[in-house]
């Protein structure tokens, strides 16, 4: 017992983010030593200036095996998450516990086959990955490695050992520098540029903890491993900088401080841009069972959100849904530039037939890839899929190294890594300075006319904020709770960090009605923000419309309830229509199909339409009732032009009018029916009991909500 405890006393501290020893390695030769500087936010970053001999390591030998986990002893110089090499066959793996001469080590390969006595060497580094252009189009897996060029070397099934560098070495790019001899830099400024796709422009950054004067810097091309310019630092030492650096997975990337962003991530999904929206670099939990489309749903995001650059994680799913998006992706076209979505994608995939302790580093490894890009002024999209993966394999190491179990089983500190995670997106003003990608402006005065007041009485920014970038990370993470259950850790967890909830229900998943996001059950924090934005930013009544709509499906859920008990017949006219006008929201509007060419992606000047022209026929119809009492609603309900409604969703972009015309359409055609009823003889209608009175002021039908 006093053993067990000791062991998670020990690894308990897993649960906060550490300051490793070494967080930064800026050369790619394993063989260089790593030199200790600071970052801006104070902790320690490794560059490699020299040439050392690992040959003086001595090597420890393997204890025990178990599965993933691996109990070394005797091995030299070793640090909490350094990286070791494993066995004869020089096995990946990661140090996550320390005690006396022994080391436990998650080993990110298949270890069948290992024995005990096998060498355990350290590789004096942590895990990192190689950031630099290269990146986009590439299929990774969890610790970076290219499975396409794994595909080449090994075939179908990934040789155990094999090693493989994770940017292109061989291809030359063309460096345009943004920086001359004699400037001064600190790190995080833009030297120069480089095209990594036809649609994003790789930004070559100063790495973390180096500062200096250029000395050296020249357009041309150059392969990635090539020294595009040197700066002298303050001890007169060259520090040659390349196109790429090094960062440990594990620890964030510096920046000089976080914003508040009120800019909407539109994702062309009616049922989250209208009801549940979520802000550039804002969070979301999407939890549901089996089957409700979570991995549909975030491929829906990826393929169609306003992101810069999408990092897709598919972390322990099945491996036929990451070859849906291979085979897709290169073929979709942005709806903005018309080039292919592959052009600012990385996909990272640890499949459910992967080696399960990978899982883990699969998300940091997104994350940290993710916040490079952020690093140079773009939005940035991360999807994870899913995070109930990632959790399970923390659950297995922790059962391996007998710690002490929380809450089902999973360890004590999941719920710390977890919002470690997600605290890592966010907006921030990057550091350095230099040109950086177009992006919105971060808004926070309360209007147009507030803003132009504010710019005119406004001290003038100083050089520094001028020339700083901007730069979003958005997270979404699919939770895939057993049997559905919500109560469960991962779910909980997840929900009391992010901002946004896109509950997924089975039901209506069942019902055919995707994408099966509960618009009762589901929420969004940011709400309000993104209102104020539509209405300074894009059309006044777009907000009004989303609060009413929402109102009119929460009366519905009451309707429902009193016609199971009492039946139909009760209901008044105004309820009648209430009830029509939102089946037709459901089923027109929040109902999208992601396989139809045209209704995948819906504008917000579409969407503005279609919520105008659902709202005309309710209007129109509540007028017909209001002026004639007498009357059978079920005319006007029945209309023809209702069908309509139904055909908005596969009305092109470019065929918007045909949706504008509709609202005075529907006026026109109750007006006729009502002419039609005053010239001939109108029927009785039924008695009716009104079990409640819908107020024609929405407003007030919602309680002023």
């Amino acid at each position: 017992m006093t053993k067990n405890m000791e062991k998670s006393k020990s690894r308990s501290n897993l649960g906060v983010r550490s300051k490793p020893a070494r967080q930064q390695a800026t050369s790619g030769d394993a063989s260089q030593p790593l030199k200790m500087v600071k970052n801006q936010n104070g902790g320690d970053v490794n560059t490699s200036d020299q040439t050392q001999n690992r040959l003086s390591i001595k090597p420890g030998k393997i204890d025990s095996i178990s599965g993933p986990l691996v109990i070394a002893v005797d091995v030299e110089g070793l640090k909490l998450y350094d990286m070791v090499s494993v066995g004869y066959a020089k096995l990946m793996g990661e140090v996550i516990e320390l005690r006396d001469n022994r080391a436990w080590v998650q080993v990110y390969e298949e270890t069948s086959g290992l024995s005990v006595n096998e060498p355990v060497i350290s590789l004096q580094k942590p895990l990192s990955v190689q950031l630099g252009p290269g990146m986009l189009t590439r299929f990774y897996d969890g610790i970076q490695r290219p499975l396409d060029t794994i595909f080449e070397l090994s075939g179908t099934f990934i040789q155990k050992g094999i090693s493989v560098p994770p940017l292109n070495q061989e291809k030359a790019w063309q460096f345009t520098a943004a920086k001359k001899v004699g400037d001064q830099v600190v790190a995080g400024d833009i030297i120069g540029q480089v095209p990594e796709t036809s649609l994003i422009t790789h930004y070559v950054m100063v790495p973390p903890g180096v500062e200096g004067k250029i000395i050296k810097i020249a357009d041309g091309k150059y392969q990635i491993d090539q020294t595009v310019a040197v700066v002298v630092d303050d001890q007169q030492k060259e520090v040659p900088l390349k196109m790429y650096q090094y960062w440990p997975i594990r620890q964030g990337r510096p920046y000089q401080k976080k914003l508040q962003s009120n800019v909407p991530l539109t994702t062309g999904q009616r049922v989250l841009d209208t009801f549940f929206p979520i802000l550039k670099g804002g969070t979301a939990a999407t939890p549901g069972p089996f089957g409700s489309g979570k991995t549909v749903t975030q491929q829906q995001l990826a393929k169609w959100c306003d992101a810069q650059i999408i990092i897709y994680i598919g972390c322990g799913e099945r491996g036929n849904e990451m070859t849906d998006v291979l085979k897709e992706f290169p073929h979709l076209k942005d709806p903005k530039s018309g080039k292919p979505l592959m052009e600012r994608t990385v996909l990272i995939a640890n499949t459910s037939n992967m080696p399960i302790a990978a899982r883990e580093a699969s998300i940091y490894t997104g994350i940290t890839i993710a916040e490079y890009y952020r690093d140079m002024g773009y939005d940035v999209a991360l999807m994870a899929d899913s995070t109930s993966r990632w959790a399970e394999a923390l659950r297995e190491i922790s059962g391996r190294l007998e710690e002490m179990p929380g809450e089902e089983g999973y360890p004590a500190y999941l719920a710390g890594r977890i919002a470690q995670f997600y605290e890592r997106a966010g907006v921030v003003l990057c550091a350095g300075g230099g040109q950086s990608s177009e992006r919105e402006e971060i808004k926070t005065e309360d209007s147009k006319q507030d803003q132009t007041a504010a710019k005119s009485s406004r001290p003038k920014k100083s050089t520094q904020l001028t020339k700083s970038r901007q730069g979003s990370v958005t997270v979404v993470g699919a939770v895939s709770p057993p049997g559905g259950d919500l109560s469960e850790p991962v779910s909980q967890s997840s929900l009391r960090v992010t901002k946004v909830y896109w509950a997924l229900d089975s039901s209506l998943a069942y019902a055919r009605h995707y994408p099966a996001i509960h618009w009762l059950q589901s929420y969004s924090l940011y709400s309000e923000e993104v209102d104020d934005y539509n209405r300074n930013n894009f059309d006044y009544e777009y907000p009004e419309l989303r609060r009413k709509f929402m109102g009119m499906l929460q009366e519905e859920a009451k309707l429902q309830e009193i016609i199971r008990i009492v039946g139909m017949d009760s209901l008044s006219n105004q309820e009648r229509i209430l009830l029509e006008t939102t089946k037709s929201l459901r089923e027109d509007y929040l109902q999208q199909n992601a396989f139809d060419e045209v209704d995948t992606y819906t504008s917000k000047d579409k969407q503005l339409a279609m919520l105008r022209a659902i709202w005309g026929f309710y209007e129109a119809c509540l007028g017909f009732a209001e002026r004639n009492s007498e009357r059978l609603v079920s005319d006007v309900l029945d209309m023809e032009l209702k069908n309509e409604l139904a055909k908005m969703k596969y009305v092109s972009e470019q065929e918007l009018d045909k949706i504008v015309s509709l609202p005075k359409q529907f006026h026109d055609e109750v007006r006729r029916i009502e002419q039609a009823g005053e010239d001939g003889e109108p029927e009785k209608p039924p008695l009716h009991m009104s079990i409640s009175h819908l107020d024609t002021d929405i407003d007030q039908a919602n309680g002023g909500e």
